[in-house]
């Protein structure tokens, strides 16, 4: 899986040091001489060096170095702004760039359920709201977002596993380990990466339609989905105009799209 560490000039509730990486796994940070029913990670949790990971994914978990670092000029969240180095982790796979959570300031989820991996299906949708074209912008938006999800829809984390900016670049929403609430009915099946705008009547840029595609091929090459997946549009199985007229005729072009119900 992705470990994607970053590190902030000023300390806040999710930077560097919180125990949010072991949560995001769906670990508990504890200190490493107390039982642990699944196996122990390091560098996962703030603290000293006793307090480990104990996650369940004793398959999955590998904790991957950082392969770049990108410099952010300014974030600036509730007012306040300040100067950040984020670490992005490309996870080993050509072509995709990676924020984690952590990077974009995502609140800790309520709960969640743990995805049996490989998907066999994978669909695509847009936001429906304002396209994002940097990073202050992308990870501004992704706050309303999840806001909007958690205490408007009540849901227990953002809904997507995956949104994507026009800036080509992609967020890390409920990730590969986490079943999302993004499309009724197939939730447990399939993954999800969501285009912030909407499409109806204009295509996404060129750099976050050949992300997306590199997510997925990223996704097969970890495991994480299913080398015979089906692609879908939100719309393939529900009443919605997601992903949009425009996104939605482009992607019946893709690999592995699908005409059948799945």
């Amino acid at each position: 899986m992705f470990v994607l560490i970053v590190s902030f000039a000023f300390i806040l509730p999710f930077a560097l040091g919180s125990d949010a990486p072991c949560h995001n796994i769906g670990g508990t940070c504890q200190d490493d001489h107390l039982h642990c029913s699944g196996s122990y990670t390091s560098g996962l949790c703030s603290g000293g060096t006793h307090r480990r990971c104990c996650s369940s994914h004793t398959g999955n978990t590998t904790l991957l170095f950082i392969r770049t670092i990108q410099v952010t000029n300014k974030i600036c969240i509730r007012g306040i702004c300040f100067f950040a180095i984020v670490a992005v982790d490309i996870g080993g796979c050509t072509g995709v760039k990676i924020y984690s959570r952590d990077s974009w300031g995502a609140r800790r989820p309520k709960s969640f359920s743990t995805f049996h991996t490989p998907a066999s299906l994978f669909f695509v949708h847009h936001t429906a709201g304002n396209e994002c074209h940097d990073f202050n912008s992308c990870a501004s938006t992704l706050r309303g977002i999840q806001n909007y999800h958690m205490d408007t829809r009540g849901w227990s984390d953002i809904g997507y596993s995956f949104l994507v900016g026009q800036d080509g670049n992609i967020y890390e929403g409920r990730g590969w380990h986490h079943v999302g609430a993004h499309t009724q009915g197939y939730n447990s099946r399939g993954f999800a990466a969501s285009f912030m705008g909407n499409f109806m009547t204009h295509l996404p840029n060129a750099a976050s339609l050949t992300a997306v595609k590199h997510l997925i091929a990223c996704g097969i090459q970890k495991g994480f989905v299913s080398h015979s997946y089906h692609l879908y549009g939100h719309r393939d199985v529900g009443t919605t105009e997601c992903p949009g007229d425009r996104l939605y005729h482009e992607i019946q072009s893709w690999p592995h799209y699908s005409h059948t119900h799945p």
